[in-house]
């Protein structure tokens, strides 16, 4: 997963910051010629690079019909996090580790619990117990490197379990590196179920840009997140952007209470549904079929985070 607190807050440093954006009138975009600088939503969620060209009025319409467009070269005020379904601070106490059947192999999401504020999840597996409850687990690398942590510190821990999404703390007891990278972590504190494991899917709303094709350089437009599964997307497009079975190179960000994470990736198109009450506007459902296992991480905590906004928790994306 990226963090992009670090980004974000350099390429403040860089727009200029003389004035704040007041949001763009429609006839500020032109149809047809390339922008001379970058559109971002209100929270300032990157809509369209510089470059990009909005190929007719009804993509214009649908630009400004869901989002709030802004000069992404101007400085803008500050929004505040997208906040995730609360799901309370304290563990349950009738939960223990044999309850979450957690089974050799489980993918987890690790990160420092000091400093959490904005640090992503770092994808590891489970793979081994001890009798006391402790838990044996893969070292998880932060670009190409074992992640900087050491005995004594408590990790936040995201399973994903047979039946079930769980999250906890644990104490970092021992490092090792024989036979391989390994973390030695106590028994598992302040145990949440957050979700049952089930395909869900929940709702959404948040930009995701489009490159029509699997190959390609930037991207053509935006449509807008509708729905979300662990390995999909449901968005609405001003117009259709493919047939069933074509590509798309798609590119959002997801917010996990203060966690930020780029996905840029290729879509299949499983289906496209033209909308009632209006032919232009298209639904289409995207399989993302090539995520790494952070962006799998991340596609999967956005979800269990969610209960609220469950749409249904049966069925799939395609």
């Amino acid at each position: 997963m990226t963090n992009l607190t670090t980004e974000a807050q350099a390429e403040a440093s860089e727009a200029p910051t003389v004035i704040e954006a007041a949001p763009l009138a429609p006839q500020a975009l032109p149809v047809g010629e390339p922008l001379a600088w970058p559109v971002v939503d209100r929270n300032g969620a990157l809509l369209l690079d510089a470059g990009s060209v909005l190929v007719g009025e009804a993509e214009r319409d649908f630009l400004f019909q869901h989002f709030a467009p802004h000069r992404g070269d101007v400085a803008r005020p500050e929004a505040a996090p997208l906040s995730a379904a609360a799901t309370g601070n304290a563990g349950d106490p009738a939960t223990t580790t044999r309850d979450m059947h957690l089974t050799i192999g489980a993918l987890m999401g690790l990160r420092p619990q000091m400093g959490a504020s904005g640090a992503p999840m770092h994808p590891c597996r489970l793979i081994g117990f001890a009798p006391n409850e402790a838990l044996f687990v893969t070292t998880p690398y932060v670009d190409g490197r074992p992640i900087a942590i050491t005995p004594g510190e408590n990790v936040e821990i995201v399973a994903i379990a047979s039946q079930a999404v769980y999250r906890f703390v644990c104490t970092l007891h021992a490092l090792s590196q024989s036979p391989l990278d390994y973390l030695v972590l106590s028994k598992p504190a302040n145990i949440r179920r957050l979700r049952e494991r089930r395909s869900i899917r929940v709702r959404a709303q948040f930009p995701v840009r489009y490159g029509i094709g699997e190959q390609g350089a930037g991207f053509d437009g935006v449509a807008l997140a509708r729905g979300i599964s662990a390995l999909g997307l449901s968005v609405s497009a001003a117009w259709a952007l493919g047939k069933v079975g074509e590509r798309l190179r798609v590119a959002f960000q997801l917010r996990s209470g203060e966690d930020a994470t780029a996905i840029e990736t290729s879509a299949i198109i499983r289906n496209v549904q033209t909308e009632t009450g209006d032919p232009g506007l298209a639904t289409l459902g995207l399989e993302l079929d090539r995520l790494t296992p952070a962006e799998q991480m991340a596609m999967k905590v956005y979800v269990f985070d969610r209960q609220d906004d469950v749409l249904y928790w049966t069925g799939s994306m395609r």
